[in-house]
């Protein structure tokens, strides 16, 4: 099985995007291709832009990424209550070329931040928008107080918050 896995944010330190690749890598057994978003460098989306210049090609690479995957792990990052200008711009220019964007993909959400929410609301906004977008979200976990919870080297060190992620692991797994 290929497992795609990004955290929704550009930052180069991004905990999303070491919280993503260690939830792939919870699942065995599988090919895991973990994205860095800055890789996909992108104007701003407008309808003017889109009208003058077209649609970048580097979409293209995004949409072959996700349609190569058998299951998609996006750790959503989260600014001011909302997914990060990053993210919401790839999204936006990415459904204008393929408006079905996930097309009945697998996709568990996650989310962490280093606040007490842990990007719950980012992570509610996509459990939202995602299945209007072809999704067949199988799972979702928020793991909140990132640097006091999660460790490099152990993985989810709070013992309730590992119970309930393995929890949701498991129930993932049985989807597969």
């Amino acid at each position: 099985m290929n497992i795609l896995a990004f955290g929704a944010s550009t930052s180069k330190k991004s905990i999303n995007k070491q919280f993503a690749t260690f939830v792939a890598n919870q699942i065995k057994g599988n090919t895991i291709d973990v994205l860095d978003l800055n890789d996909f460098p992108l104007p701003l989306f407008s309808v003017d832009l889109e009208a003058e210049s077209g649609h970048p090609a580097i979409i293209n690479d995004f949409i072959k990424k996700l349609e190569s995957a058998d299951l998609i792990v996006i750790s959503m990052a989260e600014h001011n209550g909302g997914f990060t200008a990053a993210f919401k711009n790839l999204f936006d220019w990415t459904s204008r070329v393929k408006a079905n964007v996930f097309e009945n993909k697998k996709l568990f959400l996650v989310a962490t931040s280093p606040g007490a929410r842990g990007g719950a609301s980012s992570l509610e906004a996509a459990v939202n928008r995602f299945p209007r977008h072809g999704a067949e979200i199988i799972g979702q976990f928020s793991l909140p107080k990132f640097n006091e919870n999660f460790s490099s080297e152990n993985g989810i060190i709070n013992e309730e918050l590992s119970a309930a992620f393995l929890k949701e692991l498991n129930s993932v797994t049985s989807k597969l």
